[in-house]
């Protein structure tokens, strides 16, 4: 039997079935860094994954811990259809929890901060600017970009879909996205914006004037810097309304295991 081609027609099956199928978007080198059994079980049969995906709904959110007890979630992700009915990302990371935590999630209070887009707790992002960060990291990341782009391009072949969409939080982000092939559905023009202010003579390079920890005079040439700079909001705008596609390689596609348990 082939898979759903939607998340909304995924959502519709056996809770067991969609476990199965939301399972293939976790890179297997993850579970092996933190030695997580295929099953998603520890060693006492206590679930490690969290999934969202009620019958009748479009999204699923996910949420991946190392430990039953772990406060964090080494992976969570937020996907949904888009209203042409192909896979929109629109939240994915991972957490390298054996790092260290900034608390840039949330406020000395415990109110969120949806990763400083809402609120900012300026403290911890200044620790994390300063231990080699980028905005909206709480922990480093495991590395593991390549092997989960190609997790995601599995999932998205096995549901016979020929591209997907991400949504980039951050100015950082969208460029890692350029590196390995996506294209922009919207956005280009607000990112050759940002290229051109922070050109030798843009007029972003004005403001890095060090006003504060964010806006360092190295911002101009580094990619990182320049995303902490427009995190503190040096554009007088949010870095918001990008979104990026990529088709799927088929030849890469072809390798996949696209079979399904059922």
């Amino acid at each position: 039997m082939s898979l759903p081609s939607t998340i909304a027609g995924i959502n519709q099956l056996p809770s067991n079935k969609k476990r199965g199928i939301y399972r293939k978007i976790i890179p297997p080198e993850l579970l092996e860094m933190f030695n997580i059994q295929k099953d998603l079980h520890d060693s006492q049969g206590r679930d490690l994954i969290e999934l969202h995906c009620p019958s009748g709904s479009t999204d699923t959110e996910i949420a991946l811990y190392h430990s039953a007890e772990a406060q964090d979630p080494i992976l969570f992700g937020h996907l949904t259809d888009s209203i042409h009915g192909q896979i929109h990302i629109l939240l994915y990371g991972m957490n390298d929890i054996n790092s260290t935590r900034y608390d840039v999630d949330r406020l000395p209070d415990g109110s969120k901060t949806s990763f400083g887009t809402n609120q900012r707790n300026l403290i911890a992002e200044e620790k994390a600017f300063k231990a080699g960060l980028a905005p909206g990291q709480i922990y480093r990341g495991p590395h593991l970009f390549k092997e989960t782009l190609l997790a995601f391009e599995c999932f998205a072949a096995s549901m016979r879909q020929e591209l997907f969409f991400v949504e980039p939080l951050y100015y950082h982000v969208a460029l890692i996205f350029e590196k390995y092939g996506f294209l922009y559905q919207s956005g280009k023009r607000f990112m050759t914006r940002i290229e051109q202010g922070f050109a030798p003579d843009g007029d972003l390079i004005p403001l890095l004037n060090n006003s504060s920890a964010f806006r360092h005079p190295d911002a101009a040439g580094k990619i990182r810097l320049r995303s902490w700079a427009i995190h503190d909001n040096i554009l007088e705008e949010p870095f918001t309304n990008v979104t990026m596609y990529k088709y799927i390689d088929k030849d890469r596609a072809q390798t996949c295991e696209i079979s399904i348990p059922w």
